[in-house]
């Protein structure tokens, strides 16, 4: 049977009877432009491919061995070194070993025939073999696997933040500072991150024209709907784009009033971004942390507050609220309800109230039993 000319085929990658200095070398460099080769054929985006070459370029400098010589002991004291040395989280050492291999199963598909060239170069018996099997991988056991620390903003909590973030601004301007307009964004960012449910990354990444109009909320005009446009995307997928509908309206008044009458005077009439620098930029994600860190250690809040705590928030409040849960998945961009519920976190009083409601019809029966009774 003849060669296939699959992508990323040995054959397709090597020139025959070119003799090399290095044939190791040679070899592995074929090796990853024909993994290129393979994900550019499945469609995968440019920058998941460069980040997975650059993840078996770490693992071999980190076994010194070339991938031929690689077993499964090498993947197993790697693992052991994410977990014990460098305390990652259990999804990022799952996802190192997913790139790892998926290489690796390239490497052994017969089909590409990279075994067959590595036992011709190096002799009989030398050929990469499976490195990953479920003795020495992380298996995906739970549907969350975060901090369990993570949390939302208590009620009480959340209205001390963004107050202390408006008394930033107020006393900047009374101080003559500079920095008030930095102080004023900042404010309205938060308020936007918890008024309509976002990200860091969805927040920062926002555009001016990212805003549109609602037939069903005109009392909202221009701001009746955010267009998210670089939501979180799946592995290997572009960002996920969604509508989020606007829900408060003292959210819509404060990004109404940043955008009419603060933003302007940054001086960035030719820049798209709805965030902007006293330089003109594009507001960074570390900014985004520096101020909120700021803000929380001022107040003494707790530690295990993030500024993803604010979309905890718009979660927990709105299930508080009774809003319906699939308007709630919509409105977040959960592919699937179980990380919607994942998010929800409700209050003590949400649940008793919940409670009662529950307990109400067989409380009511045993009443009516009690009534018949007496005499």
């Amino acid at each position: 049977m003849g060669r296939v000319d699959l992508a990323g085929a040995a054959h397709l990658e090597l020139v025959s009877g070119v003799a090399h200095l290095r044939p190791e070398d040679a070899i592995v460099e074929a090796m990853l432009r024909g993994w290129r080769s393979q994900q550019v054929a499945r469609g995968l985006r440019i920058e998941t491919i460069e980040a997975r070459e650059r993840l078996v370029r770490r693992f071999l400098a980190v076994t010194n061995e070339f991938p031929w010589g690689w077993l499964p002991g090498h993947m197993e004291e790697w693992t052991l070194s994410l977990t014990g040395e460098q305390h990652l989280a259990p999804s990022t050492i799952r996802g190192y070993q997913t790139g790892l291999r998926l290489f690796s199963d390239y490497l052994t598909d017969p089909r590409y025939g990279w075994g067959a060239t590595c036992e011709e170069a190096f002799g009989p018996g030398v050929h990469p073999v499976p490195i990953c099997h479920e003795w020495n991988t992380i298996a995906h056991l739970n549907e969350y696997e975060g901090d369990p620390e993570a949390r939302p903003f208590a009620r009480d909590e959340l209205q001390a933040f963004l107050d202390y973030a408006d008394d930033q601004v107020e006393r900047a301007v009374t101080a003559r500072r500079k920095g008030a307009l930095a102080a004023y964004r900042d404010a309205t960012l938060f308020k936007v991150i918890y008024g309509w449910g976002l990200r860091r990354t969805e927040t920062a990444k926002l555009d001016l024209s990212d805003w549109g109009r609602n037939p069903a909320a005109p009392e909202f005009g221009r701001f009746g709907m955010l267009h998210v446009r670089y939501g979180k995307a799946t592995r290997g997928s572009p960002p996920r784009r969604r509508n989020v509908l606007s829900l408060m309206g003292w959210a819509v008044e404060a990004v109404a009033d940043y955008v009419e009458n603060i933003r302007p005077l940054f001086g960035c009439a030719n820049q798209p971004a709805l965030w902007v620098t006293e330089r003109g930029g594009r507001i960074k994600l570390a900014e985004i942390n520096a101020r909120f860190v700021a803000y929380r250690d001022a107040l003494g809040l707790p530690t295990a507050l993030t500024p993803h705590s604010l979309r905890h928030s718009y979660v927990t409040h709105l299930t508080e609220q009774g809003v319906d849960r699939r308007f709630i998945q919509e409105q977040a961009g959960h592919r699937c309800d179980t990380s919607t519920a994942i998010y929800t976190h409700v209050s003590s009083d949400f649940m008793n109230t919940a409670l009662r409601k529950a307990l109400a019809p067989a409380l009511d029966e045993t009443d009516g039993q009690q009534e018949q009774e007496e005499p």
